[in-house]
């Protein structure tokens, strides 16, 4: 490049860097915070110093990303000077040879705070059995106990790398759109930032499934000239009695974003077509008293609810009683009787839109830069708290910290009664004995039953919103396993698991008593070598799996231990494979045993053809045929497996240990079968199950393993087994089957 070449790009690159400052400063400048201009401007030049010279993989100059985190903090989430200053500096300590101390010592120990707790890890400081994605988040989190605007920061930081993801390659966009959706999503929605949590799930959606965003965005477009003639038909009477009253409003239509369908199609098993609450509107007024703006709200709901019939089961008052993420609104569904659709109306005031959009914690807790006394006792502290109690009882394992942290995030509420008739807030879906837990740790633990409205029910009755429980409680009652599957939210789940840890680990002490009494017996040296090679002679992964089987009797050591210690009975290299195989693929025969994978190249996709596919595990958790969105894991023997990349176990994975994603790609040709299911669902008549094996076997020639139909007053239901070359075989079984007049619904559900 010449000289002349350099000096301009520089020149060039300067001007765009000095132009976005001057949007965040002009930004900052119309916001409430008070104006701290020349502290904001010093870590703008004290960040370009720092990154001077570096470039992102897009090519712009680096410290375009902190000031678009930076813009993000201020315009989008509404945080003040020390949140900027924060967001300009998040990366210098963790990218440069500056330290927290160099900035604590220039900018302030706050400022050093935070940019230490957005600073990723090192080295390890919570053990060497959890990833460094896992340590990083520990970490984040124990920071956003002191301060939440850690949190709220590093949701900037993600929205922005989500903005810019397509400069990584594929697997690295697995990695980061999977973790943004199992936790940064959560963690906006559960700080109320419910705009930039439905921008990253559709940004995450893109990346994953590009081709169904796709399709679902064709679809919006070619629905929007009839959704804009439903919602002018509809808005029109709604504003005739609005104008009537003399209530100043806007009324917004509210399309559901592509994720939020696929979603639903998705756990629904419905088509696009049945998605019923794709638009919705939303009325924002302007209270005549802020001290009535609640009451104002239900006259309204009561004005428009006389010009369409609402629906009885869809009324949601959460203004009386405000989600924990501080969201405020009244959402009824009224029948649009002239084309016959449902339509959801949510009613808010400015103030209330306003926190829904962007944040209860960043709007009111942070208002001012610090929390009142009388605002110290929110719904955001006890959540907090929660995760401090979390943390303080570290998981065995990365997944199942994840697990716990991930339950405490999405939550639908319902208010259930004590005995003494006080309101209690739990998630929807929880039972008897996660309300026991959310009362205190010992009445969970001691727990033995429970009364909803004076009526005696199990531990695992699911609560309902209205109901009025106690909780009985015997001293000799003792947690037990099976408890776990009782349970939903992530305190109580949390506390059970540490309290059956600490029994767990009791047995693995006398295990390990036991297996120092064998080598003894035995006269044998009792090192890690030796407990090494029992740990793999029965399959274990760890010492810890080997004492407590030990210590619980499930294995009992003898001849064929010392046989095995002595190098008497080496297994042949196929039996070590061969015992793999079998652990992670139980309905496969050995023939197609996978040969192990030495060479691992991250930056080169998987090509899944019929010469390869027997080298890799197919996921038995979600069955992946061609045609599914898939990618691979490698695991600790680098032998990879293939997952849909919706998979639950690949999400986890994407999260707790992401840099060991690989790209993969089918290249198949109709040559190799794979299982998959399809649900039937229709009216029962004589003769279905014919249709369905005619059309099946003679029409399109297809392999089936299992059918099952179950009728019940009128309706059946059903789940046919079927082999399948690719998911386009299964569109075109689902289109013919639903051609039988009696079906009236397909979908595969693996």
């Amino acid at each position: 490049m010449s000289e002349k070449k350099l000096t301009l790009e520089l020149q060039d690159d300067e001007r765009v860097v000095n132009e976005a400052f001057q949007r965040l400063l002009d930004t900052y400048l119309q916001s409430h915070h008070r104006k701290k201009v020349d502290l904001i401007t010093k870590a703008f030049n004290f960040a370009c110093k720092a990154h001077e010279g570096v470039r992102r993989l897009s090519g712009e100059p680096y410290i375009m990303h902190p000031i678009a985190v930076a813009q993000i903090v201020s315009e989008e989430i509404g945080l003040g000077s020390t949140s900027i200053c924060s967001a300009l500096l998040h990366d210098v300590v963790e990218d440069t040879d500056y330290t927290v101390d160099d900035i604590q010592n220039i900018f302030g120990p706050k400022i050093a705070q935070i940019v230490d707790g957005l600073t990723k890890i090192s080295g390890g400081i919570f053990g060497d059995k959890t990833s460094a994605q896992v340590e990083n988040f520990k970490k984040l989190l124990l920071t956003m106990s002191d301060d939440i605007r850690v949190i709220l920061i590093k949701i900037a930081d993600r929205l922005h790398n989500m903005r810019t993801l397509g400069s990584q390659l594929p697997n690295k966009q697995y990695k980061i759109a999977g973790e943004t959706l199992s936790i940064y999503a959560p963690l906006a929605y559960r700080l109320g930032l419910n705009k930039i949590k439905e921008e990253l799930e559709n940004l995450s959606f893109s990346y994953e499934h590009p081709e169904e965003c796709e399709l679902i965005k064709q679809r919006l477009a070619e629905m929007e000239g009839n959704l804009n003639s439903i919602y002018t038909d509809f808005i029109g009477p709604i504003r005739t009695v609005l104008d009537k009253h003399g209530i100043k409003y806007t009324i917004k239509a509210r399309i559901k974003r592509p994720y939020s369908i696929w979603r639903k199609m998705q756990t629904k098993h419905v088509s696009f077509e049945d998605v019923y609450d794709i638009l919705a509107v939303r009325i924002i007024f302007e209270p005549r008293d802020p001290a009535e703006e609640e009451a104002e709200c239900m006259q309204i709901y009561a004005y428009i609810s006389k010009l369409y019939t609402a629906h009885p089961e869809r009324f949601r008052d959460w203004v009386s009683h405000p989600k924990s993420n501080g969201y405020q609104a009244v959402h009824t569904t009224l029948m649009n009787k002239k084309v016959g659709k449902w339509i959801e109306v949510q009613i808010r005031s400015q103030r209330m839109d306003e926190i829904a959009e962007q944040g209860f914690a960043a709007h009111w807790k942070y208002k001012d830069g610090e929390k009142t006394a009388e605002e110290s006792e929110t719904e955001l502290d006890k959540w907090l708290q929660t995760i401090k109690e979390i943390l303080d009882d570290p998981q065995p394992s990365g997944m199942d910290f994840l697990d716990t942290i991930k339950l405490n995030l999405y939550s639908n509420e319902l208010f259930v009664m004590t005995p003494k008739g006080d309101a209690k807030k739990m998630p929807v879906g929880s039972t008897a004995l996660d309300f026991a837990f959310s009362i205190h740790t010992f009445v969970g633990t001691h727990c033995i039953g429970a009364k909803v409205n004076h009526a005696l029910v199990p531990l695992n009755y699911v609560l309902r919103g209205g109901d009025q429980i106690e909780i009985l409680t015997s001293k000799d009652s003792q947690v037990q396993r099976e408890w776990l599957q009782f349970v939903t939210t992530g305190k109580a789940k949390n506390k059970i698991q540490t309290i059956l840890r600490r029994e767990e680990r009791e047995k693995q002490k006398y295990g390990e008593r036991q297996l120092s009494q064998f080598f003894r017996q035995a006269d044998m040296e009792p090192n890690s070598m030796n407990v090494d090679k029992l740990c793999n002679f029965h399959q274990f992964k760890n010492r810890e799996q080997l004492y407590s089987a030990i210590g619980t009797g499930r294995i009992t050591l003898g001849q064929a231990d010392i046989d095995h210690l002595l190098g008497k009975d080496k297994p042949t290299k196929w039996r070590r494979y061969l015992n793999i195989f079998k652990r992670n693929n139980p309905d496969q025969e050995p023939d197609l045993l996978p040969a192990p994978q030495t060479q691992i190249d991250r930056k080169r996709p998987i090509i899944l053809n019929e010469e390869t596919i027997h080298h890799y595990i197919m996921g038995t958790c979600c069955h992946p045929i061609p045609g599914d969105d898939v990618l691979g894991y490698f695991d600790q023997d680098n032998r990879i497996t293939i997952h849909k990349r919706q998979c639950e176990v690949a999400n986890r994975l994407k999260v707790a240990d992401g840099n060991r994603i690989l790209t993969a790609r089918w290249d198949t040709h109709k040559h190799l079968h794979f299982p998959a299911t399809i649900r039937v669902e229709g009216i029962d008549h004589t003769g279905v199950v014919l249709q369905i094996t005619t059309i099946l076997s003679q029409q399109l020639n297809v392999n089936i393993h299992r059918l099952t139909i179950e009728a019940n007053d009128g309706i059946f239901q059903g789940e046919i087994n079927l082999e399948v070359h690719d998911v386009e075989d299964v569109r075109t079984i689902c289109r013919e089957l639903k051609k039988i007049n009696e079906i009236k619904s397909v979908t595969r559900i693996t």
